[in-house]
């Protein structure tokens, strides 16, 4: 599916805000074990991800956030920079097609890249893709973290992945180049926060620029190595 499945796509927004572009595309894991508290508190972090955002000025015009679940793989919300981003709520059901996911939010951001370029765009930072899940997937993964490697290895993108309570980290390992972290309990709002802080900090930076992130496995952080 792609982002003009989602939405009409008409690029007004281009004109309106010329600013750079931090793009952030959201794999979230909506899988029937997702029901219950996790999915709650997943939806209560997307409020918060939003609200922080929209209280940066510089992160509401130049962070762009898209959202991708699986079941069913689909754009539940295009890219839009945050001051326009409303947070869906999500709910559980199904099985979880990981790898489909990962690929349809790579050709997403494929798209998004000529879009800027169409209009007039020319800068943006390398694009986050930050997956969550609770569990393993149903499909086959090889394709998909092939890709991951070669876009990361091109600098197109940097991967993230996150395993709530039941995932498989195994399974993350191999998609993800960076080891993947285990949320600590349901800490999703604080998993959101950091996010939002993340991408404002590498907002305000220079293209290329290595900016410092603050480590989400310190003792009082939302994460735990695995």
């Amino acid at each position: 599916m792609s982002e003009l499945d989602q939405k009409p796509f008409d690029g007004t927004e281009f004109p309106d805000n010329p600013e750079p572009r931090c793009p952030c595309a959201l794999i979230l894991d909506t899988s029937g074990s997702m029901a219950g508290q996790k999915i709650a508190q997943l939806n209560a972090g997307l409020q918060t991800l939003a609200q922080e955002l929209q209280a940066d000025s510089i992160a509401a015009t130049r962070v762009a956030i898209a959202v991708m679940t699986f079941v069913p793989v689909q754009v539940v919300q295009g890219f839009t920079t945050a001051d326009a981003f409303a947070a869906p709520t999500l709910r559980a059901s199904g099985d979880t097609p990981m790898g489909a996911a990962i690929q349809s939010t790579l050709s997403l951001l494929t798209e998004r890249k000529s879009a800027y370029k169409a209009n007039g765009i020319m800068l943006y930072y390398r694009p986050w893709v930050f997956l969550i899940t609770d569990g393993a997937p149903t499909d086959n993964v090889n394709a998909a973290a092939a890709a991951v490697r070669e876009a990361e290895a091109s600098k197109s993108l940097l991967f993230y992945a996150v395993g709530v309570e039941g995932a498989n980290m195994d399974q993350l390992k191999v998609v993800s180049v960076r080891q993947p972290l285990h949320l600590r309990g349901l800490s999703f709002r604080e998993l959101f926060v950091w996010l939002s802080n993340s991408l404002g900090t590498v907002a305000r930076s220079k293209m290329d620029e290595t900016v410092p992130l603050t480590n989400p496995t310190a003792p009082d952080g939302w994460a735990i190595a695995n």
